[in-house]
């Protein structure tokens, strides 16, 4: 007999339930009869369990409507098979379920539960009434896990301070796993600082396009937050949050409401009150903010990213001692030859692995060594004999090396393989002196670069002296007064030809070096000159990376600088641009780098950088 027609209301389970016990009602007597007198107990069982879980899922939706049918007869409950069948036929055609298995069930009365409690909800999408349930509302990108591998709870929310975007424009993207969040007032502070020509302005525009380009094409909206990876960072594995509503603050009445400061500070205690199982932590590089921030009992971090190491003792000096017994370890298979001028050896050891490329070694004792590393293979390492700069022969424009560290610097500064160089040490030691001699060496006698270039950053120590009068050089003249005091020790050499004879080499000399200044450096290019970077100390980063970048064919660039005489605001001994390089052309084939340890100027001198 066909089923009952489907109504035009969606079938429900009260549907499928009244077509079974139609379906039941409608056998003749005899099979109920023969049914119910050939079953036994054990056989009706099963079928009244199944009547009772039909009627118990019915019981709902029975509820719900407003004319309940009659509860499942007993004899309906006891008859054959029949019911189920129509049960398991129905089911699939009137509810439309696409589940494969729901078209093909299992012939147990278990299976007859499962494929019920399957398709529950997919019936329960809609509702009585015929209309969709509404979405749960969605969350927001603090409450959400964020997209890095650790628990939503272990990912930490950093509060950026104005000062740290204005620092590093690409701070947004240093935090790896970690959420970053930028209080309202930070982009308005953002938006005071964008005008001017100066770096802190040119780091204000440049966060604000990379803002701008993520927010931009973001369909759901920024409340959710948005994946710091979306502009290729792939190791920004966070979000950026944004603050989108107003946040209630309890600070103390006497911190100004108006202050930025203090209303990043009550930014920071509203997303830990909210956010209890999370790390808030504000990351700032002003001193005084921190400690305020600790004061209320929030945590507060200096931004540590640029700097290129937590402990200047752990800066790469370019040289090494070697132990007393490094010929008994090192020496067995070594392999020695002589090759222009000086001796090779081939050695292999536990401390090869230790070596740089052009890093010093030395040795002190009965067989001293003092060699260039100058191959690295694996645990074999190829060393080169220095030329002895020390002695008189070997002068350089009249000048010859005091100390070991000396020798070191001029066998970097005449290698014509070396394009970088990088020279570290306190005042005294001899830095600009060195360079000097060497750049005006190759410069007139060896006639491998046709000038020398001097540059550094104008950095006063006290009050600025304001504009200058004259021409470029002009400008310059105030800040090489080094320069000046050093021409004129390399000049007193030349006592050959008199007064006059002096005047000629310190007018040619004069011929022959170029000072400029860091503003004009963008988009020159420096073809076989040999390029001084005084005071490197006071430069960035981004500056060093600017001046370095000016080489062209056949130039070198030599830095100088003494890491603990900064007198650049917001640089520091591990973020300054000269500990950058140092680190960053370290193992470079054509670099190298020497610290200068003791200062050769006068007594007086050393004795006043020892005891002041």
């Amino acid at each position: 007999m066909p089923l009952p027609k489907a109504p035009t209301r969606p079938a429900t389970l009260l549907d499928l339930n009244e077509a079974v016990i139609a379906r039941a009602r409608r056998k003749t007597s005899a099979e109920v009869t023969d049914s119910g007198a050939g079953s036994s107990p054990a056989r009706q069982a099963p079928q009244q369990q199944l009547a009772q879980q039909v009627a118990q899922q019915a019981a709902p939706r029975r509820s719900a409507s407003s004319a309940a049918p009659a509860a499942l007869p007993a004899t309906a409950a006891a008859s054959s098979t029949t019911p189920r069948a129509a049960l398991l036929q129905a089911g699939p055609s009137r509810e439309g379920v696409q589940n494969p298995e729901a078209l093909h069930p299992a012939p147990s009365d278990s299976g007859v539960s499962a494929r019920l409690d399957s398709g529950a909800p997919a019936r329960q999408a809609r509702s009585t009434n015929g209309e969709r349930r509404q979405k749960p509302a969605r969350k927001t990108g603090l409450q959400e896990a964020s997209a890095s591998s650790l628990p939503p709870e272990q990912v930490k929310i950093f509060v950026l301070d104005t000062n740290v975007l204005m620092h590093d424009p690409s701070s947004l993207f240093r935090f790896e796993e970690h959420d970053v969040f930028l209080p309202i007032i930070t982009l308005e502070e953002l938006d005071n600082n964008k005008k001017g020509m100066s770096e802190v302005a040119r780091n204000a525009r440049q966060v604000s396009r990379s803002l701008d380009a993520l927010v931009g094409d973001v369909a759901d909206g920024i409340e959710a937050g948005i994946a710091l990876s979306k502009l290729g960072n792939r190791e920004a594995r966070g979000r950026l949050l944004l603050q989108t509503e107003a946040l209630e603050t309890n600070l103390p009445s006497t911190l100004a409401t108006g202050k930025a400061d203090n209303q990043i500070l009550g930014v920071v205690q509203a997303l830990q009150r909210l956010h209890p199982s999370r790390q808030v932590v504000l990351v700032s590089k002003d001193i005084n903010m921190r400690i305020k921030a600790r004061a209320l009992g929030l945590r507060a971090e200096d931004y540590h990213n640029d700097q290129v190491i937590d402990d200047l003792e752990l800066l790469y000096a370019g040289t090494l001692a070697l132990p007393a017994d490094f010929w008994d370890r090192h020496g067995k298979g070594m392999e020695s030859w002589q090759q222009g001028g000086s001796h090779w050896y081939r050695l292999s050891g536990p401390m090869v692995s230790s070596f740089m490329l052009n890093q010093f070694v030395y040795l002190e004792g009965d067989t001293p060594l003092a060699a260039q590393v100058k191959e690295l293979n694996g645990r074999t390492a190829v060393l080169q004999t220095l030329r002895d700069f020390g002695h008189l022969k070997n002068a350089v424009w009249g000048i010859t090396a005091r100390n070991r560290e000396q020798n070191f610097a001029l066998n970097l500064l005449m290698n014509p393989e070396i394009d970088f160089v990088s020279l570290l040490g306190q005042a005294g030691t001899g830095k600009t002196l060195l360079a000097l001699a060497a750049g005006l060496a190759q410069t007139l006698e060896h006639k491998r670069y046709t000038e020398i270039i001097v540059t550094r950053a104008t950095v006063p120590v006290g009050e600025d002296i304001g504009y200058l009068p004259g021409t470029e050089e002009e400008k310059m003249q105030p800040w090489m007064g080094a320069l000046e005091d050093n021409l004129e020790v390399l000049n007193q050499g030349n006592a050959s030809g008199g007064e006059w004879g002096r005047a000629a080499a310190n007018d040619l000399i004069r011929t022959r070096i170029k000072v400029k200044a860091l503003s004009f450096m963008r988009g020159r290019t420096f073809i076989n000159k040999f390029l001084i970077i005084d005071e490197a100390q006071n430069l960035t980063p981004k500056q060093m990376k600017t001046l370095i970048t000016r080489a062209g064919p056949g130039t070198k660039v030599v830095c100088l600088g003494n890491i603990a005489q900064i007198d650049t605001p917001y640089l520091t001994e591990g973020s300054s641009g000269l500990s950058y390089v140092v680190d960053r052309f370290k193992g470079w084939a054509h670099a190298g780098h020497v610290t200068l340890q003791r200062g050769e100027r006068s007594r007086l001198a050393d004795f006043a950088t020892d005891a002041l």
